[in-house]
């Protein structure tokens, strides 16, 4: 596993080649999101690219749909398989699945800081170089502002204790 760690650091030159927009980890998380995708219609067929069909469905692999998912490290374009009846649900990646997970804590994280619409959506396009809509800024944090309103309004304690 080291040396595979160190064939692949081996044109690491400065921090853009590791965790820049074509960097390394971007590359790898790419590869092993897809090879993951494989397993996954592997599992669901009953057999893999060249194996012969014996699900009984007679149901095969149909190429690829392209997708693109919005994270902390920009945007992923990947190569999602698809099976001839359709009937593929992937795990990994559902379908219209637009963001990965903990993306929308960040957003919540930026309102909650007190910033606009606006700014959040600079700031993301500024730190992971992806334009994020300000209807996907509205809909993530209007799903949380019933909370935040019902947080701010809630009894407070006569005393709290200070350690």
């Amino acid at each position: 596993m080291l040396k595979l760690a160190d064939s692949l650091l081996a044109n690491y030159q400065k921090p853009e080649d590791l965790i820049g927009e074509n960097g390394l980890l971007k590359q790898l998380t790419k590869m092993l999101v897809e090879r993951a995708l494989e397993v996954e219609m592997t599992g669901h067929l009953g057999h893999d690219k060249s194996g012969e069909v014996t699900n009984g469905t007679a149901n095969t692999r149909n190429g690829y749909s392209s997708k693109t998912l919005k994270g902390d490290f920009g945007a992923l374009p990947l190569d999602v398989p698809r099976d001839r009846q359709g009937t593929f649900e992937p795990q990994i990646v559902v379908k219209h699945q637009t963001r990965w997970t903990g993306f929308d804590d960040k957003i919540i994280s930026l309102y909650a800081r007190g910033l606009s619409v606006r700014e959040i959506q600079s700031h993301l396009e500024e730190m992971y170089g992806t334009e994020v809509s300000p209807t996907l800024i509205s809909n993530v944090t209007d799903a949380v502002s019933e909370d935040v309103k019902l947080w701010q309004a809630r009894p407070l304690d006569a005393v709290y204790p200070i350690l």
